[in-house]
């Protein structure tokens, strides 16, 4: 994987984009989780996932797409659409939300680096993997309670080994984007309508469905959520955010939702952050903040702090 130094302008927008992505999927998590539990089955919420962004982005794409791309888009919704829902909202059925944001946003990172890893012959900067580790870190401290409980379901590890599989489609994807240098509003426009198209013929036939049981309200919820926000609004961010500073820095700003989303619970729900949860955040913070910073930067910093 080719890669560039971002200019300074260029860091800041792309920063700002993955803080944005951060902000959409601390409530991606508890969303699709809240979905998984109730009537809707994980074949429903992926349906609604791709039947609401595809309505909205088919026209589009058929208008500003060359025919000729479409192939290059074809695989990007085999990954980062179908693989990437289908795989993390199977695993909510099995596992917490807590675990989605440590094995998917721990894992994307991880995935994302391993794979440059292989493709420049384990050339990896010291402080990326210094941040990989932090955040690793932190994120386990972070999730340590669900993780270990001992109330912990029996088949909690299925859900967790999906996120895993999960975040590796969707580290693929963003290192694909960066690679074909795909714009991002066209890459997402791609992902909804193929996603679209291949996946709602296939759940009408013959995958299970209860949507018929399940409120206007939480179909309007889900398809809201999960059809705008994390399809189209978040996918097309992250793209942004990889195509500006680099799939390994915007990959460590993801590590950030866990945190996020512990401190909106605390603040909105009013639910308690233990000491072990305060330790974690800050550890990811302090890694995320690491990893997303591009060399230019680290170098001033080094500088600043020797003189």
């Amino acid at each position: 994987m080719t890669t560039h130094h971002p200019t300074s302008s260029d860091a800041v927008r792309g920063l700002l984009a993955a803080l944005a992505v951060v902000v959409f999927w601390s409530g991606f998590n508890i969303v699709s989780r809240f979905g998984a539990t109730a009537t809707f089955t994980p074949f429903d919420i992926a349906a609604l996932r791709y039947g609401v962004s595809g309505a909205i982005a088919l026209p589009l794409f058929l208008r500003f797409v060359p025919r000729q791309d479409w192939p290059r888009h074809m695989v990007l919704a085999a990954v980062g659409g179908l693989g990437y829902g289908i795989l993390v909202y199977s695993g909510f059925a099995f596992a917490p939300s807590a675990h989605a944001g440590v094995f998917v946003n721990g894992g994307i990172p991880f995935w994302t680096i391993v794979i440059m890893a292989v493709m420049s012959s384990f050339r990896i900067a010291r402080p990326t993997v210094i941040a990989l580790a932090l955040s690793t870190a932190g994120l386990l401290l972070i999730g340590f309670e669900s993780l270990f409980a001992a109330n912990a379901g029996a088949n909690e590890w299925i859900g967790d080994l999906l996120f895993l599989a999960a975040a590796l489609c969707w580290a693929i994807f963003g290192l694909l984007m960066r690679r074909w240098q795909v714009k991002p509003q066209f890459g997402i426009l791609g992902i909804a309508c193929f996603s679209a198209l291949a996946y709602l013929p296939v759940y009408v036939l013959w995958l299970p469905g209860n949507l018929a049981a399940a409120s206007w309200g939480a179909i309007a919820l889900q398809g809201g959520y999960q059809g705008v926000i994390a399809a189209l609004l978040a996918g097309g961010f992250y793209s942004y955010a990889v195509q500006k500073v680099g799939a390994s820095e915007a990959s460590m700003m993801l590590a950030l939702v866990p945190a996020f989303t512990a401190i909106g619970a605390f603040l909105i729900l009013d639910e308690a952050i233990g000491l072990t949860t305060i330790v974690g955040i800050v550890v990811v913070s302090v890694g995320a903040l690491l990893g997303a910073l591009p060399p230019n930067a680290l170098a001033r910093i080094r500088r600043l702090g020797a003189r």
